[in-house]
């Protein structure tokens, strides 16, 4: 099931003139399933689109939703889960949510989210801003809208960077960090790649296989990736600048190493080189470069100290560890070196 933005958006777009309510999470005290500034959408229909819990207060949404759309005005929902007698939803987090539910339409602008889909489909990141008011609010009175990220801004949005809320006279503003999924770049397109490109697919992630080899990276084995069919040398700068994450994996040694010289430039959150030390050693030696040479996370040997050897056991290790670095979580890593 993927959660991100972009692809709710994707099935919420053909319809999005329909009587579709947005749910938002406002505020959490304590613990909760999902952060502040999570997102869902409902239909009429019974269509829902996204999550803000563990499936414990979704049904009891939807048929807030239908009362948004009959009365056209905000609903504000709190849900507390600190009373553990109480089992109404039976949340198990132990905290307090509150929730806004809206209805979107004309006369509202749809709260911008066509704007926030159209820059997410050209890869930008920004800033979605919507107000919080009080309930009972006509629907028609409410305000959201995307501003966008210059380029030289863009860093600002990273995956960790939180929600918050400005408070006004008569309402806050709700300020929700948007950034395309992340684009991983696996180079090397043999068979203990595809379990790499099918996990971060179901983590909602942009995956692009790089292999100009003629038996590999063939488009069967990975469904729903891009394929390039190129030496990395000869590969767009945009393509490559679009990257968050580069797994270095062709078990070739030539071209691993002209590989991580392209890459090295580059301002990669993370690459991994598969292999043991000696051949990282032998491929950077090849490459003319350092382990210190790179600006981000570099693993080699790649991937977590999880235990097993299969292809499905190391795409796990490698994708956890490039996880934890993306979003700034302490990690162990097998021989991995943290660059400044």
């Amino acid at each position: 099931m993927v959660q991100h933005l972009v692809d709710l958006l994707d099935t919420w777009l053909p319809s999005y003139q329909e009587d579709w309510v947005l749910a938002v999470l406002t505020q959490v005290q304590g613990s909760s399933y999902r952060k502040p500034g999570a997102i869902m959408l409902f239909h009429p229909m019974g269509k829902s689109l996204g999550m803000l819990s563990g499936g414990c207060l979704e049904a009891d949404l939807r048929r807030h939703a239908q009362r948004a759309i009959q009365t056209q005005q905000v609903i504000q929902l709190t849900y507390d889960a600190t009373d553990e007698s109480d089992t109404s939803y039976q949340l198990g987090c132990g905290g307090i949510v509150n929730i806004m539910m809206v209805s979107l339409n004309k006369s509202n602008n749809y709260l911008g989210l066509v704007s926030v889909h159209d820059a997410l489909m050209r890869s930008h990141s920004g800033v979605y801003q919507i107000d919080i008011v009080a309930d009972g609010t006509p629907a028609d009175q409410l305000n959201g809208h995307f501003v966008e990220q210059k380029s030289e801004q863009a860093t600002v949005i990273t995956l960790n960077t939180k929600t918050h809320k400005e408070a006004f006279e008569d309402h806050s503003v709700l300020h929700i960090p948007i950034r395309p999924p992340v684009h991983i770049g696996i180079f090397g397109g043999g068979l203990d790649a595809q379990p790499i490109s099918q996990m971060a697919q179901t983590l909602g992630w942009k995956v692009t296989v790089f292999d100009e080899r003629t038996a590999y990276a063939r488009t069967y084995d990975f469904p729903g990736c891009q394929i390039i069919k190129k030496a990395t040398k000869d590969v767009s700068s945009s393509l490559l600048a679009s990257l968050d994450a580069a797994f270095v994996m062709s078990h070739n040694l030539q071209i691993d190493a002209k590989t991580l010289q392209v890459l090295q430039p580059l301002s990669l959150a993370y690459i991994s080189l598969l292999g043991p030390t000696h051949r990282r050693d032998k491929v950077l030696s090849m490459a003319e470069l350092n382990i210190d040479d790179f600006s981000g996370y570099f693993s080699a040997p790649a991937g977590l100290a999880l235990g097993g050897e299969l292809p499905g056991s190391v795409g796990l290790s490698i994708l956890s560890q490039c996880h934890g670095v993306l979003y700034q979580s302490k990690i162990t890593s097998l021989d991995t070196v943290m660059l400044s």
